[in-house]
């Protein structure tokens, strides 16, 4: 009898210890003696002792040195082995208060969480080995009394007096969750789970709970003996093919599966059988195994009785798989119906000197129990193999008569319309952790279905294109397209054709991408990583808002631009903040690394940048990106400020401002715009830009939204950043379908990148992809976000990359081929080193630094290279173009009904081209209307900017019978430009930003963006600050557009009365902007006209009036329309017409601007003083001071007085104090104005006519 402790017979006979493999090891040793050469140098020590007899006494019970052991593990570590017993240390008492102690810190109410389990299964591989601090060893219990008589008994019986126990288990459940379990991996790392494996798998588990058969029977000491091994060592039974011919059976070992996860063995499992068809196995594979398995199903053997070699306690037999042999007859259709399903009989064969039936019987009732999901069996496979949904469970079936069939169907139909709704919940999105996810809508005993309808077929209605399917197939078609690694949120779209739509091209049978795909995937992960480990080694600590963790992006981009490209649309256009930025530049954009290189060492050419330049993540540019096929199309990457989202509005009028380029509905550029998930979700500005994106003043054909949702903003987790369920949620607004998608999985976000791009062209409207992935380090690279979200690094610090992660997937799916796997690693380091390679060229001086019009090294848009400088001599037009227009609106199109409120104002309009007296509003249509006939486009849009605020405008109007519009602007000649003018929504922060970007983008036209109320523009203060006043500075960005702020002082309260001049004034610097509030229609008019000519272009801020558009005074003549420009000071003309001749006569000169001027003189006409000159300063800045103080030498003998309607503190006066004032020739200069307010104005209209009066009278009342 073999020892299985020292293994080596007692009486010298080594037969045994390898059990069923005997024969092998005696074919071995017979080769061994003719010539040891010839048997493998592993096996030489193992055949050596063979015959040798064991030197320890017989009964001798010893404890194997460490290097004696199989894997050289001690069984008990000689410091455990030697530690002497030490006492419990008591419990720390607790701390009593003292008086004036401090008090006893205590967390918040935030709970205690768990480990999270990471989304990435173990990897592949054999698990390395670690010292365990106590190895268990082999327990010894010596048979006595009545057990030591039976054992006698059977010894003397039969050599291994064996019995067997027979359990038929139903395979139904086992068979359709591998069905589950494999197409799961084949999606994911490949490989797949066979029967066996869940059978020696249920074994492992049940022995774990019940070991009393991992047992087997000894002689220590003469004395019959129990042994319980101190592991559970597996042994597979495993047919393999001799050379001659003839197939033998070899019983390698799984050895440790008690300290395995079904994932290591898996892998162990694998490992052995592999090694045991090449003929690779050793000694140490075929030693000691505990308890075997052997599969003579698979030839279709019902069950069978194995038998049973000394040195083991028990074998388990598994017969076929197969229908119960009354039924093999019957129909698959009939067994569905009849809920037959197959089973498989397995036999326990055990040493009943050690085991005894009874434990046997329950042994297999455990193993039934686990192969019909108890013991959460199959939930901790799907674990251990990240399966991210619950396994099908076990249950009876529902039995229905023919009447209820149809409500079965009907039944089959909510599961279906379930799984379209809901199926997003159950999605494997989440890169980082792992959950088992579940929904009740999802579970089909929701819905009065089993796991025994799985075979039986329904009518689907033409679901995945067809009138009837299995269940199975149902359910096969619905997690392939709704919980994969993809969740789609769709049925929210009110529009069925857009449902139909996305359903036929998502319900489908999944199909893995081409070679040639899944290589471009891999090479573009190949870029976006080696690009971010080239400035993570290079520039250790700088800020760069790198993109590891959610490199999935630049595939994303990718393979829209690359479907953009073949589908000849003229150029792409992205919006995005930071992150990743420099990514996009090099691997989308098709900048160099030395272009990179240099933003980060500031070696650019300074000749190139105007102003002081802002961070590389910020710059905007234009670029050419590739497609596989050669295919190229413009790139252009707007400039953004640090404000999230800001650049979107800008984004989107960019666009826009291309598309006008061509005839109405041409949708050629593609805006995509990369948001962040807390801003996405925090920021309203993205809600603006959705609600614009239907609108006709600001459709662009639908953009491409891309959510890199990296589970973090800054150091702010979801769960604090947004109350819906998703950051992408608010794309709900405007019934956009959502695409979640898991960036760990490339090939997914490749599939909803082209889907997102075809619904787009399809549908012309804007779809989302939220990138669900991660961010390797902190908000920048200097941050450490662990101090903030430890469990969440703990889990990225252990993860493997998205590239990583891939090459081995396509590796494990048998996709690429190893050559191929070791051609991308090259390729990866190939790209490395170009990139040292290129900076270094760069910064040696090798490497052209590239000039002309560029910022920072990057080449500017060709709409903002080089403009000349100058502006018209004059900005008068013909008096015939006067004319034309006046005659525009008194030609309405045939059989249009004019509302008869306003057919006194077109006539009105055409007297005043004749005659003049022509008021505010008419001389801004004449100033769009001349551009008009000269060629310059005219875009304007704003809150109610159509009829205007106060009804000025009417520049459109409606048919008082139909609602048809007529915009007699538009009708002025065949070949004029277009005239564009909108009512916006209201919105200031996007809005403004739409117009900021269309006028950058459109040098040749004018854009104007108008406020209901000046103070509106107060919710866009983040697009004046970072894009109008310092756009041009930061990144060389010119910008023609007009602001129209409505401001006065009308005693309507302290809101909408002032437009903040002084905030304007505060940022002006560098000629940065022209800040003017014209005080008569002629001179807004050769404003404009001047704006729309002015070279380099700059922003221009209007101070519009209110009650002066109709005020009397306030008009002007068709001779000042007809000649002249823009006059920055306009001098007092009163007293000439008043026969002042001596102007040194006069006492004061009161500086004024807007409507206040015209109250002024209407104080001075009533007091009749002709010693009080009045100067307009109709230009604020840049400062008009050669006018100034040519306007003021006039009067040297006057004190100076600054009038305004505004309180001290605020409107011009702190600027014209500080700035104006330098320039004054030594000149004083005093201020009559409100007192300085906290509120703009007060809220009485009686004490605001009060102020005005008191402030006019301290302005023209002479000390």
């Amino acid at each position: 009898m073999s020892s299985q402790v020292t293994g080596i017979a007692p009486d010298g006979d080594s037969s045994g210890e390898f059990g069923a493999n005997e024969w092998l090891v005696d074919e071995m040793y017979e080769l061994y003696l003719k010539d040891k050469n010839l048997v493998d140098e592993s096996w030489w020590p193992v055949l050596e002792a063979y015959t040798r007899t064991d030197p320890t006494p017989t009964g001798a019970i010893t404890i194997p040195s460490p290097e004696a052991q199989v894997g050289g593990e001690a069984q008990i570590p000689e410091a455990v082995a030697s530690a002497p017993e030490q006492p419990a240390a008591p419990p720390a008492p607790e701390p009593a208060p003292t008086t004036g102690s401090a008090p006893i810190a205590r967390t918040t109410s935030v709970q205690a969480k768990p480990q999270p389990i990471p989304a990435d299964a173990p990897s592949a591989g054999a698990p390395a080995e670690t010292a365990e601090p106590a190895e268990a060893q082999d327990q010894v219990a010596v048979l006595k009394g009545a057990a030591k008589s039976l054992a006698s008994n059977m010894d003397m019986s039969l050599t291994v007096p064996t019995a067997t126990s027979v359990r038929t288990i139903p395979a139904k459940l086992m068979i359709d969750n591998r069905i589950v379990i494999n197409n799961h991996l084949k999606r994911a790392r490949g490989g797949k789970v066979s029967f066996t494996h869940l059978i020696a798998w249920a074994m492992v588990e049940t022995l774990k709970e019940f070991p009393s058969q991992n047992v087997f029977y000894d002689e220590i000491d003469g004395k019959p003996s129990m042994v319980t091994p101190a592991h559970i060592n597996l042994g597979i039974a495993i047919d393999i093919p001799k050379p001659d011919g003839t197939r033998a059976l070899v019983v390698p070992g799984i050895k440790r599966c008690d300290t395995m996860g079904f994932a290591e063995f898996l892998v162990a499992y694998e490992d052995v059988v592999a090694r045991g068809r090449t003929n690779k196995l050793t000694a140490a594979d075929y030693a000691g195994n505990t308890i075997s398995l052997t599969n003579p199903g698979g030839i279709g053997t019902e069950h069978s009785v194995p038998r049973l070699m000394k040195g083991a306690g028990t074998i388990v037999g598994a017969g076929a798989l197969e229908y119960p042999a009354e039924f093999q007859g019957a129909s698959p259709k009939t067994l569905a119906e009849l809920g037959i399903g197959k089973t498989i009989t397995l036999t326990s064969t055990y040493d009943h000197r050690v085991i005894q039936g009874a434990g046997s019987g329950e042994f297999l009732k455990k193993i039934h129990e686990r192969l019909i999901g108890e013991h959460l069996f199959y939930e901790n496979i799907f674990a251990e193999l990240r399966i991210p949904y619950d396994p099908i469970h076990w249950a009876s079936d529902i039995s229905v008569d023919l009447a209820d069939n149809v409500d079965k169907t009907a039944r089959v139909q909510e599961l279906i319309n379930a799984f379209r709704v809901r199926g997003h919940l159950m999605a494997d999105t989440d890169p980082l952790e792992y959950r088992q996810r579940s929904h009740p809508d999802l579970d089909i005993s929701s819905h009065g279905l089993t796991f025994w309808d799985l075979d039986r077929e329904f009518v689907t209605g033409g679901f995945a294109g067809k009138r009837t399917a299995l269940l199975r197939d149902i359910l096969g078609v619905l997690r392939d397209s709704y919980c994969r690694t993809i969740g789609i949120e769709y049925m929210h779209i009110a529009d069925p054709a857009q449902r139909r739509w996305i359903q036929e091209h998502v319900e489908q049978k999944y199909a893995k991408p081409s070679h040639d795909e899944q290589m471009r995937i891999l090479g573009k992960l190949n870029e976006a990583e080696a690009f971010e480990t080239f400035l993570q080694t290079k520039y250790v600590g700088q800020k760069r808002f790198s993109l590891e963790g959610g490199e999935s992006t630049i595939a994303a981009l990718d393979a829209v631009i690359q479907k953009a490209a073949e589908a000849n649309l003229e150029e792409v256009a992205i919006g995005m903040a930071h992150r990743g930025r420099l990514s996009v530049l090099t691997n989308i954009a098709g900048k160099t690394y030395g272009q990179i290189f240099r933003e980060f060492e500031g070696t650019q050419d300074p000749k190139t940048v105007q102003g002081s330049g802002d961070v590389k993540y910020h710059l905007g540019t234009e670029g050419t990106f590739t497609g596989a096929d050669g295919r190229t199309i413009p790139v252009y990457l707007a400039a953004n400020p640090s404000h999230l989202e800001t650049v979107d509005g800008v984004l989107e009028g960019i666009v826009r401002a291309k598309q006008d380029r061509r005839p109405i509905g041409s949708f050629t550029v593609l805006p995509i715009m990369v948001h962040g998930d807390a801003a996405m979700s925090g920021q309203g500005i993205v809600v603006e830009i959705l609600q614009m994106s239907q609108l006709r003043a600001y459709r662009t054909g639908g953009t491409v939204h891309l959510n890199i949702n990296n589970q973090v903003g800054f150091t702010t987790p979801p769960a604090e950043a947004h109350t819906s369920m998703y950051s992408t949620d608010v794309a709900k607004t405007i019934q956009a379908p959502i695409f979640h998608v898991n960036g760990d999985d490339p090939e997914a976000v490749v599939r909803v990148a082209e889907l997102a791009f075809a619904y787009r062209q399809e549908f012309h409207r804007d779809v989302v992809i939220d990138l669900v992935c991660y961010r390797r380090r902190g908000h920048n690279e200097g941050d450490d976000p662990s101090m903030t979200q430890p469990l969440m690094y703990n889990l990225i610090e252990a993860k493997r990359s998205v590239r990583t992660l891939y090459t081995e997937a396509l590796v494990g799916r048998g996709d690429i081929t190893q050559e191929e796997y070791e051609a991308s690693h090259q390729d990866f380091q190939d790209r490395l080193e170009r990139a040292f390679a290129e900076t270094h060229a760069a910064q040696t001086g090798s490497m052209p630094i590239v000039t002309g019009d560029a910022v920072a090294d990057l080449e500017k848009p060709d709409s903002q290279q080089a403009e000349g400088a100058g502006e018209p001599a004059t900005t008068g037009v013909d008096e015939s173009v006067i004319r034309l227009i006046g005659d525009a609106h008194d030609n309405p199109p045939a059989g249009f009904t004019v509302h008869p409120k306003l057919q006194q104002l077109l006539k009105k309009r055409v007297e005043m081209s004749r005659n003049g007296s022509i008021d505010w509003g008419m001389g801004e249509l004449f100033a769009f209307g001349s551009l008009l006939l000269e060629g310059t486009p005219v875009r304007m849009a704003g809150q109610d900017s159509r009829r205007g605020t106060f009804v000025q405008r009417h520049a459109v109007l409606h048919d008082r019978e139909n609602g048809q519009e007529w915009l007699p602007l538009a009708n002025l000649s065949e070949n004029q430009a277009r005239f564009w003018i909108y009512d916006s929504l209201l919105s200031e922060y996007a809005a403004m930003g739409f117009e900021y970007g269309y006028s950058v983008e459109r040098a040749d036209a004018l854009v104007l963006w108008e406020a209901q109320f000046g103070d509106f523009a107060d919710g866009a203060q983040i697009v004046i600050d970072t894009f109008i006043a310092s756009g041009e500075q930061k990144w060389g960005q010119r910008s023609g557009v007009v602001l129209l702020l409505p401001h006065g002082y009308e005693g309507q309260g302290p809101d909408h009365s002032s437009a903040r001049i002084e905030r304007f004034l505060q940022m002006c610097a560098e000629n940065n902007m022209t800040v003017a509030r014209p005080s008569t229609p002629a001179s807004y008019f050769h404003l404009l006209r001047r704006q729309a000519y002015q070279r380099p272009r700059r922003p221009l801020i209007v101070f519009t009036p209110k009650a002066m558009l109709r005020l009397r005074g306030a008009t002007s003549e068709v001779a000042d329309f007809t000649r002249g420009r823009f006059e920055p000071v306009l001098d007092d003309n009163r007293l000439a017409q008043q026969g002042v001749g001596d102007t040194s006569s006069v006492k004061r000169v009161v500086l004024t601007a807007g409507k206040i001027y015209y109250d002024i003189i209407a104080e001075l006409d009533k007091r009749e003083s002709k010693d009080i000159a009045v100067v307009r300063m109709e230009q604020y800045y840049p400062l008009p001071i050669q006018e100034m103080n040519a306007a003021l030498a006039q009067y040297p003998n006057a004190d100076l007085v600054w009038t305004q309607d505004e309180p001290e503190n605020q409107g011009a006066w702190p600027f014209i104090c500080l700035e104006l004032s330098k320039y004054l020739k030594g000149r004083t200069i005093k201020v009559a104005s409100r007192p300085a307010s906290a509120a703009t104005a007060t809220g009485s209209s009686k004490r605001s006519a009060q102020e005005q009066a008191d402030l006019i009278d301290r302005a023209l009342t002479l000390d």
